[in-house]
């Protein structure tokens, strides 16, 4: 007999105790709903499950009860596995933001902050020195606008500090390869290792650097290159910010200003100047060969250092300079009048550059 056909009295009641009864009839309502709420198989006496050696197997059920009722619509491979429901538990996660999730993993705002991180990173790479404020500069001139507090969230989440705007201790690492190989370093017969900055014609090897000087505005940079055949000055970009497009305009300079310049090999420092992409894509599209030095060696770019050495005795320190257009005007000034027509040197056989460049070239006209 089971107990969802048993009715509400027939529960076992001893007749000397009727105090019981009650709480029989009780247990009886209890045991009723709940035999209206299982499958009839469900339910059956202990002495029928001893008869039959155990529970009832699940082959021996009603059909209706062994296959479950599928859901109108679309059927999905996903479902809600007792195993989810435990992650679900652990990790503290509802059901429904997991099917949202599910639905959409990538909203559109994470894909706004993926652009603006892509930014903020090519900026980083071009110019290490930047904070994020000019970061954000950036960011905002290639497209992707964002206040200066949402540029910094993004590059401290990511480790994307200045290189010198955050202390970091040496963790006795050696520095990354150069952009280029040292193409002006031999080994002399005592196995040092020189430089030797010397062409045979003009637009074989440039030198490159950038120097810096200050004024009561601020800091005025002035990137500058010599071509070792004639120690001219052939090409050179003045300004207020020390950027990638600082040597990137005076290497377009100098091109424009020489002309065929196919397999000129350009020489330079570690500066990260130099090793942003920028500056590699313009020397890739003219053809050019790029040359780097050492780390923290200033004497791999000596004939560089000299020139900026020259600069600094006769323009920089004569004086205290009020604004950064008149320490312009006075580089300038000093490069295209002194340097250029009216300082000779000894190497160039008491020549200036002008003077050995018009003599060469005449030479070389003739010679053809």
């Amino acid at each position: 007999m089971l107990f969802r056909d048993m009715p509400c009295d027939a529960a076992i009641v001893r007749p000397d105790r009727p105090s019981e009864r009650s709480c029989s009839i009780s247990f009886a309502l209890i045991f009723r709903t709940i035999g209206l709420l299982l499958p009839p198989c469900a339910l059956y006496t202990r002495r029928e499950e001893r008869k039959r050696g155990g529970p009832r197997p699940h082959h021996e059920w009603p059909r209706r009860l062994r296959t479950r009722p599928q859901p109108a619509g679309p059927r999905t491979r996903d479902r809600w596995t007792p195993v989810k429901r435990i992650f679900s538990r652990v990790l503290k996660l509802s059901r429904q933001p997991y099917y949202r999730w599910l639905a959409d993993p990538v909203t559109p705002n994470e894909v706004v902050e993926a652009y603006r991180a892509n930014a903020l990173f090519d900026a980083h790479k071009d110019d290490p020195e930047f904070g994020h404020r000019l970061l954000a500069d950036e960011a905002r001139d290639v497209g992707e606008p964002m206040a200066d507090r949402t540029a910094w969230r993004i590059t401290s989440s990511n480790g994307w500090w200045s290189v010198f705007g955050k202390k970091r201790a040496k963790n006795g690492k050696n520095p990354g390869p150069p952009a280029h190989d040292d193409l002006c370093a031999v080994v002399d017969e005592h196995g040092r290792t020189r430089h030797v900055f010397a062409a045979t014609r003009a637009n074989e090897l440039w030198l490159v650097d950038i120097t810096e000087h200050g004024t009561a505005e601020g800091k005025l940079y002035c990137c500058a290159i010599k071509d070792a055949f004639s120690r001219r000055i052939v090409g050179y970009s003045i300004d207020s910010r020390m950027k990638s497009r600082l040597a990137v305009q005076a290497l377009e300079n100098a091109v424009q200003m020489r002309g065929d310049v196919v397999g000129c090999v350009v020489h330079s420092d570690r500066g990260s100047q130099f090793r942003s992409r920028k500056f590699l894509r313009a020397l890739a599209g003219h053809d050019m060969v790029g040359s780097m030095g050492r780390v923290g060696s200033s004497g791999d770019n000596a004939a560089m250092e000299s020139f900026f050495s020259l600069l600094q005795k006769n323009v920089l320190d004569r004086g205290s300079w009020i604004t950064r257009e008149q320490l312009r005007i006075a580089i300038v000034t000093w490069i295209e009048r002194t340097y250029h027509r009216r300082r000779r040197q000894a190497r160039l056989g008491r020549l200036t550059p002008i003077e050995f460049e018009a003599i060469m070239t005449k030479d070389v006209a003739l010679a053809a």
